[in-house]
């Protein structure tokens, strides 16, 4: 068991940011979708791209993007993908640290994503400035980010995690007897901390579609669905995840929908993974976590809007007008590489 070291939340005042309405889209006609899939498809081709989408999107660029032969994944694989990949342009959907993320590991490729507005809550959070200065203050710490972070941040770290790896990599720090500065997510900090005993204090971040889930409203729900296992991201709050069968990357949570033998799910994180859940699991049920109940916002409603700013008509308008690109200077992307590819080198240890 680990031993428990101090963990601290750092008191600070963070900038506000407005959380976006979910677009509100006119239904294509299916003639009308496919034409747009056939002409992604071409573009594609002609450029040389793969379509690299977020569980958390629409089903549809999910689809386009496995039909094309591109990828499905988590931020993680994402990366390793768009590095592997022999593609010139990437286009990548998602939010805009994840566009960061590939253009840093692959400079000399394009890439574009559908729309440059789609960023993140931990992101909009977690000014690059006053997180410097936030470091600044912790010189014997190891500052970890997780990848839900600009570049700038990423540039001021010495490790970047996804939640798929994250436990692996504070574990191994703690071994060493490393001190951790965590940021921005305090909950995927929390939940790490108390499984690694490690000493960490923590960027008072947190996802705005996770935040949302309310743990009173989940007990009602697992009565009356008593035999459902309950998913859980850990960006979710303790009081969340504490009543989880499952806690993991949505990686993770896919393949216990695939491997557990229940047939009901209660899944908490964004509804945009169901799509892959139901694919690979077509028998099983699937229920989302509530976000409503006594003190709910309902900001997400389980489903970023961030997220939900990719469309099959914005990726075929990168594609045809070259919109959307990131561009990060190289000054920047020589910083943040490191801990992008500490993490990725890290990660390889793990397959052995």
């Amino acid at each position: 068991m680990a031993t428990k070291k101090q963990a601290t939340t750092a008191s600070l005042t963070l900038p506000s940011f407005d959380v976006p309405s979910h677009p509100l889209r006119t239904p294509m006609t299916p003639e009308a979708k496919n034409a747009l899939k056939d002409e992604i498809k071409t573009l594609l081709k002609e450029q040389n791209g793969v379509l690299v989408a977020h569980y958390y999107t629409d089903g549809d660029i999910q689809d386009l993007a496995e039909e094309t032969g591109g990828c499905v994944a988590d931020s993680l694989e994402m990366a390793r993908f768009g590095t592997e990949h022999p593609a010139d342009t990437l286009v990548v959907a998602g939010v805009k640290f994840m566009g960061e993320t590939a253009k840093i590991l692959n400079n000399e490729k394009r890439v574009l994503m559908p729309d440059l507005a789609a960023t993140c809550s931990l992101d909009e959070g977690c000014p690059s400035d006053i997180f410097s200065d936030f470091c600044d203050q912790y010189p014997d710490h190891t500052v970890v980010v997780y990848a839900n972070t600009s570049a700038a941040v990423k540039a001021r770290a010495d490790w970047v995690v996804t939640s798929g790896i994250a436990l692996s990599i504070i574990d191994h720090l703690a071994k060493k007897g490393e001190k951790i500065l965590w940021g921005p997510d305090r909950h995927l900090g929390g939940y790490v901390q108390r499984l690694t005993g490690a000493e960490m204090i923590f960027w008072p971040g947190s996802c705005v579609v996770h935040e949302e889930f309310k743990a009173a409203a989940l007990e009602l729900l697992r009565a009356k669905h008593p035999e459902a296992a309950i998913l859980v991201h850990p960006e979710s709050p303790a009081s969340i995840v504490a009543q989880a069968d499952v806690i993991g990357s949505t990686t993770a949570l896919i393949k216990a929908v695939q491997s557990m033998p229940n047939k009901e799910f209660i899944v908490a994180t964004d509804m945009g993974i169901f799509n892959k859940m139901r694919q690979l699991a077509p028998d099983k049920v699937l229920i989302e976590a509530p976000t409503a109940g006594e003190g709910a916002t309902c900001h997400s409603c389980a489903n970023c809007p961030w997220m939900g700013m990719n469309s099959l008509e914005k990726i075929a308008h990168s594609l045809r007008t070259g919109a959307g690109e990131i561009l990060v200077s190289p000054e920047l992307a020589v910083k943040a590489v490191l801990p992008i590819r500490r993490m990725l080198d890290f990660a390889k240890t793990l397959k052995k």
